[in-house]
C-alpha cells in the first residue's frame, strides 16, 4: 500500500511580520500534484494543520479548499489528527466526508480507538490516528490520573488502538509528539503542560509496520526505519535556510516491510541568512523575494541599515550585529551567563527578539523599564 505522509502545515503563520499563505498555498498545491501524479492510496497530515487554535477564517478556508480537492479530484483517502497547535474541535469537524470509508479524521482521542481500514491486494491495512493530548485530558478520557507525561499519553493511545486492530491486518499509527534522539528546530513548542520529561521512547511503536509522525520539523526516522517524521514542508525558522523540504512517499509491503521516498518540495520563497559588512552586503546583494536574515560584522553601528535594506530584499526580516552576541565555542551563539544571572530586562528582551525575530524597539524598551521598576519599588514595600 502506497501512503504520503506529511505533517506540520503550520497554516496561518507569519515570519516577522511577513504572511506566509502565499508560500503554504504553494505547499498545499503540491501536495495534490503529488497525489495525482505518485497516487498513493492514504495521505496522512500528522498534526499541526494550523498554526495557533484560533486562525482567520481565510486560513480555515484555504485547507477547506485543499480537502475539497482531495476528495473530488482524486481517490486518495485522508487519515489526518490534531497537534498540539490545532483546535481539536475544529480538526474534529473535518471528518464529515461524504465517504466515511476514506476518511479518518482525529481532533480529539478515543478510549475505543477503531482504526479506518483500507485494502490492498495483500490484504488489509488498519490506520490508527492518536491526536495530541495533554495530561489533563488524557486523564479525563481514559479515567486514569496517574496520567502524569507524554509518554503515560502514548503509551495509553497505544494501548487502546493496538485492541482494535484485526490480527491478519499491517498497522499504519499517526501520532504527534517527540520521539527520544531527535534532532528539533528553534520553533517547536515543548508538549508536556505539567513540566518533566517531554519526550517519548521509541519503543512505544514497536508493534506498528510504520509509524507516521509530526511535531518536529527536521524529516528524520527515529529509533528504528519505520518511525518516521515527515518533517514540514515549509522552512519556518532560519535555522532552517537552505534545507530542502519534501514530503515522505511510503511503501507498505505485503510483510509489512517498508519502502521510503523522498518527494521534494519548492518553496514560494527561501529563507536566506546574509553574513557580512554593510558595504559588502549592499554591494552583492541583489533584488529578491526571498525572505533574509542579515548578519553585520561592522565594528560600527550604520545609519538606518534596516531602511535601506528593504530596498533591495522587501521581505528583510532580521538584522543583528555580530558584535552584540556573545560568543563561546567559536561561532556559536551561547550566552555566558557566568556566575552570575542576567538582568530581567536582558531576558525580557532575549524573549522578545527571540519570538518576533527583531529587536525590541526604542518605545518598547522604556515601557519595559517602566514597569520593571514599578515591580521592584512594590517587591521593597514588601
Amino acid at each position: 500500500m502506497k501512503i504520503l505522509h506529511t505533517a506540520d502545515l503550520h497554516l496561518g503563520r507569519t515570519l516577522a511580520g511577513h504572511s506566509l499563505e502565499r508560500d503554504c498555498q504553494k505547499v498545499l498545491d503540491q501536495l495534490i500534484t503529488a497525489v495525482k501524479k505518485h497516487q498513493p492510496q492514504v495521505l496522512i497530515i500528522a498534526g499541526d494543520i494550523f498554526d495557533r487554535q484560533t486562525v482567520a477564517q481565510s486560513v480555515v478556508a484555504q485547507f477547506n479548499r485543499f480537502v475539497r480537492r482531495l476528495a473530488n479530484e482524486t481517490k486518495t483517502a485522508l487519515v489526518m489528527i490534531a497537534g498540539n497547535h490545532d483546535a481539536r474541535e475544529r480538526i474534529e469537524a473535518m471528518g464529515l466526508w461524504p465517504d466515511q470509508e476514506r476518511v479518518l479524521v482525529r481532533g480529539t482521542a478515543n478510549a475505543d480507538e477503531k482504526p479506518l481500514i483500507l485494502e490492498d491486494e495483500f490484504g488489509p491495512v488498519a490506520f490508527s490516528g492518536l491526536p495530541y493530548l495533554d495530561e489533563f485530558s488524557a486523564r479525563e478520557i481514559f479515567q486514569d490520573q496517574s496520567i502524569s507525561s507524554p509518554e503515560d499519553i502514548l503509551r495509553k493511545q497505544f494501548e487502546a488502538a493496538r485492541l482494535n486492530v484485526p490480527e491478519n491486518a499491517r498497522w499504519v499509527v499517526v501520532a504527534h509528539t517527540f520521539v527520544s534522539g531527535a534532532q528539533t528546530t528553534e520553533i517547536e513548542q515543548p508538549l508536556s503542560r505539567v513540566g518533566g520529561i517531554d519526550h517519548v521512547p521509541g519503543e512505544i511503536f514497536e508493534d506498528a509496520n510504520y509509524v507516521a509522525l509530526g511535531h518536529l520539523h527536521k524529516p528524520q526516522n527515529m529509533f528504528k526505519e519505520n518511525i518516521r517524521y515527515s518533517g514540514a514542508p515549509l522552512a519556518l525558522g532560519f535555522d532552517e535556510a537552505g534545507s530542502q523540504k519534501s514530503f515522505t512517499l511510503v511503501d507498505v509491503e505485503a510483510n509489512g516491510d517498508i519502502e521510503i521516498q523522498e518527494i521534494p518540495v519548492t518553496p514560494l520563497r527561501d529563507l536566506k541568512v546574509v553574513r557580512g559588512s554593510f558595504a559588502e552586503i549592499l554591494a552583492n546583494l541583489k533584488k529578491s523575494e526571498d525572505f533574509h536574515k542579515i548578519i553585520l560584522t561592522d565594528s560600527e553601528y550604520q545609519i538606518d541599515p534596516a531602511k535601506r535594506l528593504r530596498e533591495i530584499v522587501p521581505n528583510f526580516c532580521s538584522l543583528e550585529y555580530e558584535r552584540d552576541k556573545p560568543q563561546v565555542d567559536g561561532n556559536k551563539d551561547i550566552y555566558d551567563f557566568g556566575a552570575e544571572l542576567p538582568e530581567p530586562i536582558e531576558v525580557i528582551r532575549a524573549f522578545i527578539e527571540q519570538v518576533r525575530v527583531e529587536k525590541v524597539k526604542g518605545s518598547e524598551d522604556k515601557l519595559i523599564q517602566k514597569y520593571l521598576s514599578a515591580l521592584n519599588a512594590t517587591e521593597e514595600l514588601i
